[in-house]
């Protein structure tokens, strides 16, 4: 007699978060071996610095993207003057309070070179705001379409710029790698851990 097995599809999004949660568990049991004493807790500092400044980075990317698509989208008249600006309008406060923000948590953190290269972006901003100069006008959007897609490619440019220093040449960088080889290498012993942690 032969039985029928049913095969039971599991969503995609269902493993990935599966996956996602023992992963960041397994590093996180792992982490809490570790002593907050000296370098270690320095590194642990440095980590959660990395986190928080590379959420900031991505966060101001996806402003930055989304007021892209808003100009494409006027460009290409799939969308009204004024909805475009109001769009627009909406997210630059936003957008220059995070950049704001991320410099001066460069600067607390003591990840100076990240901080003055921070600042003339800063500068740009605040410059911009105070000749209230840093909203898009309906009547002139049309006319000024290629110089706000330029200025907003170059602080595009200009923040991918300074991911990837933050994934790679920040001090809390050294942390990230301590996550990667502890989650997904399974690397649980003391031993490796301080020689990460100390690095």
């Amino acid at each position: 007699m032969t039985t029928s097995r049913c095969i039971e599809f599991i969503p995609l999004n269902t493993i990935l978060i599966f996956a996602t949660q023992s992963a960041i568990g397994g590093a996180l049991e792992a982490l809490s071996k570790v002593k907050r004493e000296g370098k270690e807790g320095r590194a642990m500092g440095n980590l959660y610095a990395w986190l928080i400044s590379f959420f900031f980075l991505i966060a101001l990317l996806v402003l930055i993207v989304y007021q892209l698509m808003c100009l494409a989208d006027l460009e290409f008249d799939y969308i009204n003057p004024y909805d475009s600006s109001v769009q627009i309008n909406r997210v630059i406060l936003p957008e220059y309070i995070t950049q704001g923000v991320l410099c001066v948590f460069f600067l607390l953190t003591g990840h100076w070179f990240m901080s003055l290269l921070c600042i003339p972006y800063l500068y740009y901003n605040v410059n911009l705001y105070m000749r209230k100069q840093h909203l898009v006008d309906v009547t002139e959007i049309f006319n000024m379409l290629h110089k706000e897609k330029k200025q907003r490619l170059f602080k595009l440019f200009y923040l991918i710029f300074l991911l990837f220093l933050c994934i790679f040449w920040c001090e809390g960088a050294s942390g990230i790698w301590i996550v990667c080889f502890l989650s997904f290498g399974k690397l649980h012993d003391d031993n490796v851990v301080r020689l990460f942690c100390c690095s």
